[in-house]
């Protein structure tokens, strides 16, 4: 069973570089982030054509996430829980492949420090919560997406330039450590250590030509998954296409259940 996340930074903007993904790497789930879009004019079709059933939960212009799945997609959660009074479009859960997904577009944070960082750290201690509660079912379940949080100093190609920038700073890296401290692993460093690897490079300054890059999306399995983990990567081709996402995909392969 192949899971990717990917951060596509606008459905409709780059819907063929999606489709054409999807349709060479045939993966059965994927955990899409800032989607840019309602529900109402989500592209359903062209994702239903290539065999995905679809859960969304959109917004106008910013945030919005979704997860497409060759599965029934059931138990749908929309919205992490912990704070009624959040309306941004960042955390959207289901079971589907006999696997409980959650895709998750963690807030930026810039600038550092401020409202917005503090908004970031706030919301970091609502998913730790609801992930410990996730983690005691003792089912398979993978929480992947957007985490901007560079988890050390091999994941961000110049530590000291941005050190004190919301994405590595201390105390982000502190929350992400608690959340992967609950019990998970992650799902491309277990199987690929060093520096080096990156699946974001910022549009301009010819970060991608340089590979001044950082690695901020990650997929995070539960003991009942990791124990099934064969294979992870990432995927730089669709980076390296014509207006393409300034994230590219991640992905880990599971082994099936009989």
């Amino acid at each position: 069973m192949l899971i990717a996340t990917w951060n596509v930074n606008s459905i409709r903007a780059r819907l063929p570089r999606v489709t054409e993904w999807l349709h060479d790497s045939n993966p059965e789930i994927l955990l899409v982030q800032e989607i840019k879009v309602v529900d109402e004019i989500f592209p359903r079709e062209e994702i239903e054509d290539l065999g995905y059933n679809i859960a969304i939960h959109g917004q106008k212009t910013y945030n919005g996430v979704a997860i497409f799945s060759k599965f029934p997609i059931e138990d749908v959660v929309v919205r992490l829980p912990g704070d009624d009074r959040d309306d941004q479009a960042r955390y959207l859960e289901c079971f589907t492949g006999g696997i409980r997904v959650a895709s998750i577009y963690l807030p930026n944070g810039n600038p550092a420090p401020g409202e917005k960082f503090e908004y970031k750290l706030s919301w970091m201690k609502r998913l730790i919560h609801h992930a410990r509660k996730l983690f005691n079912q003792e089912e398979p379940l993978v929480l992947g997406g957007d985490f901007n949080v560079c988890p050390t100093d091999i994941d961000v190609y110049d530590p000291q330039r941005w050190e004190n920038d919301a994405l590595c700073r201390s105390e982000s890296r502190e929350y992400l450590r608690a959340l992967t401290n609950i019990g998970f692993t992650n799902a491309f460093r277990a199987l690929n250590p060093g520096p080096g690897q990156f699946s974001y490079w910022d549009y301009t300054g010819g970060a991608w030509q340089k590979d001044f890059g950082l690695l901020i999306d990650h997929l995070f399995l539960s003991p009942e998954a990791s124990d099934r983990l064969v294979a992870s990567g990432i995927d730089k081709t669709p980076r390296g296409k014509e207006k393409p996402s300034d994230h590219t995909p991640v992905w880990c392969e599971l082994e099936e259940v009989n």
